[in-house]
């Protein structure tokens, strides 16, 4: 008998097998957070017929009305085993079926709604397991770590108390009740502990302390914490004078985290020392405020910092967890990190030394001449690659979109500061700072091509009007920061003060250090209608990537989602979600075989009046 006939049944038998499921188990999909999916089902030929699978409405939303503040639905889900896990703004986590939509189960940490915090939001959850165990890590804006187990869906009784560990034990908490301690960014499984930041105030120079600690995974006993203001005796002590080290506020990690699972190191971005844009009582370079640092997760030691920003006196956070990446010099290719800032500068570092694999400068930069403040006189510039966001404005790019715009914004800068490049100190006279302290770039970060060498970061360009105001005698600061009445150096429709583009998506190759391509990213709609070209918007979220050779991002303050050719910078599709997606999206391959793409639609957040509770999933038909 003749095997050809059997070909076509074969081959038919083979197509109509679905694939594997594959799975998205960390926030940036593997530890050290690329955002790269290998999946190419949806591709550049055919991403133009992707359509809604389904909706998973939270119900978890607040405009700030009937609760005392805002939503932000910031969650990139996970999808583990055939579950999909969303973390919603009052920090339920909800175990959804990843090809359905449906829940198909909960749990609740009875989060006090009650609470003022500074916008009610959760960007995630982590995973982990070993041999006998699949736990879900969970914490919340009230300083709450649980460890839930996903058969029982019910907190681990072995792990802290009852399943909980209360992270405000021991952070100063207690000594400044009146400051905020909580957790907005997913926690980092390394090896067997779970490492986890935390959010505190930088309006105050003293508060809850900012250390960054890892727990065992399976007690929630804990293994180390790392003092993220050296005290006396370490490395880095001395950069804080006159012992302004003790209970000093901020210079914490309130953003996500990576890992290299081999070194076992954890890599953490740090944030400005409080107060955030006053720093005369904390003289001195400020170790670590504003720098990366690689952390041994088994010892809590640090291998090494690089430090981005010397004495911040900008509140230039690092907004986002280093890219664990490798790169290619001389046909070699090196373990590096990519750190994204909100200046608009990426430093791209050797992983294991953190020496710079593009030379970096330190420069002159303009002194502050507020009476009391000691700026630092040089700042690190690196050479390559250039700044993917705006640095700088002058009078003469101030916008002209409408006359209604141009108006508002040339009387916010009547005798307003506006010379000088990168770094101008904060002044008594209003001064023009740029970028703004939402960046440049943001929480949302970039993703990262390993085939190609290549980094995608969006980008925003909104400035910060501020001026430093002397304060009564007795403060506890004699200076502190004050803007205009619209907060950002925008008018009243938040239209941004320079002329646009607004916000970009940039490719860089981190190989060479040269752009790919950059493109206008958002619009406006009332100004398309008003003829005006596409102008770009403000955005909040991050990209990822695939092998179908697409970047997916939604993050732009018009309600979109878009997907561009990785390789061009060319838009290939677009459509309207229920509100804003200021999350970061993620995908996976479901147990039918399907690729599903999915984001957070929540509005809300900074820049939007309407507000969602809801997950968009999208595939092909």
């Amino acid at each position: 008998m003749s095997i050809v006939p059997l070909f076509p049944l074969l081959l038919f038998l083979a197509l109509s097998i679905p694939a594997p499921a594959q799975d998205w188990p960390s926030y940036g999909n593997d530890p050290g957070g690329m955002r790269y999916s290998p999946l190419e089902q949806i591709n550049k030929e055919n991403v133009g017929a992707l359509e809604v699978a389904w909706v998973h409405d939270t119900g978890d939303m607040s405009d700030g009305t009937s609760l005392p503040t805002r939503s932000a639905f910031e969650t990139t889900p996970l999808l583990v085993d055939g579950v999909l896990y969303v973390v919603t703004v009052f920090h339920r986590l909800v175990a959804v079926d990843p090809v359905t939509g449906k829940q198909l189960w909960e749990f609740d940490p009875r989060f006090d709604r009650s609470q003022r915090v500074n916008q009610y939001h959760s960007r995630g959850v982590a995973y982990w397991s070993d041999e006998t165990r699949k736990r879900i890590f969970l914490a919340d804006q009230l300083g709450r770590l649980f460890s839930i187990d996903t058969e029982t869906h019910e907190a681990d009784p072995g792990f802290g108390d009852g399943g909980m560990v209360d992270l405000k034990t021991g952070m100063l908490v207690d000594r400044y009740p009146h400051l905020r301690y909580g957790v907005t960014s997913p926690a980092a499984p390394c090896g067997d502990k779970v490492v986890v930041g935390g959010w505190v105030s930088d309006g105050e120079p003293q508060g809850p302390s900012g250390d960054v600690r890892a727990f065992d995974a399976r007690t929630g006993a804990l293994a180390w914490r790392f003092h993220v203001v050296p005290r006396p005796g370490e490395y880095g002590h001395g950069t804080w004078r006159d012992g302004s080290w003790k209970d000093r506020g901020g210079t914490n990690a309130w953003s996500t985290m990576s890992v290299d699972p081999d070194l076992e190191w954890v890599f953490v971005p740090l944030t400005s020392p409080s107060t955030d844009y006053f720093g005369g009582d904390r003289k001195g370079m400020n170790l670590f405020g504003n720098a990366v640092v690689a952390i041994d997760c088994n010892t809590g030691k640090r291998q090494w910092h690089f430090q981005t920003i010397h004495h911040d006196l900008w509140d230039w956070d690092l907004p986002v967890y280093p890219n664990l990446v490798d790169v290619v010099r001389d046909g070699k290719k090196i373990p590096a990190v990519a750190q994204i800032t909100k200046t608009g500068f990426i430093f791209v570092l050797d992983r294991i030394t953190g020496q710079p694999l593009f030379p970096v400068e330190e420069r002159p930069v303009e002194s502050s001449n507020v009476p009391g403040e000691e700026s630092w006189p040089t700042q690190p510039f690196p050479t390559k690659p250039p700044p993917f966001a705006r640095q700088s404005m002058t009078r003469e790019e101030i916008t002209d979109v409408t006359p209604e715009s141009r108006a508002e914004c040339m009387e916010m800068i009547d005798n307003a500061y506006f010379d000088g490049p990168m770094f101008r100190a904060i002044r008594e006279q209003l001064t023009i700072q740029f970028p703004g302290t939402n960046g440049g770039a943001n929480w949302g970060g970039g993703s990262f091509d390993p085939a190609e060498g290549v980094l995608f970061v969006n980008s925003m360009d909104v400035g910060a009007p501020k001026r430093m105001v002397k304060r009564p005698e007795g403060s506890k600061v004699p200076y502190r920061s004050r803007g205009t009445r619209f907060g950002r150096f925008w008018d009243s429709n938040m239209y941004p003060c320079q002329k646009p583009p607004w916000g970009h998506l940039t490719a860089i190759d981190l190989n060479t250090g040269d752009f790919r391509w950059r493109v206008v990213l958002g619009e406006i709609d009332e100004l398309t209608k008003r003829g005006i070209a596409k102008t770009g918007t403000s955005n909040l979220g991050g990209p990822i990537v695939t092998k179908g050779g697409l970047v997916f991002i939604a993050a732009t303050n018009d309600s979109r989602f878009r997907a561009f050719d990785k390789d061009t910078g060319e838009q290939l599709w677009e459509t309207r979600l229920p509100a804003s997606g200021h999350a970061t999206p993620m995908t996976y391959q479901g147990e039918d075989g399907k690729q599903y793409v999915v984001i957070a639609a929540g509005g809300g957040n900074k820049y939007n009046s309407d507000f969602s509770g809801k997950v968009v999933a999208f595939a092909l038909p």
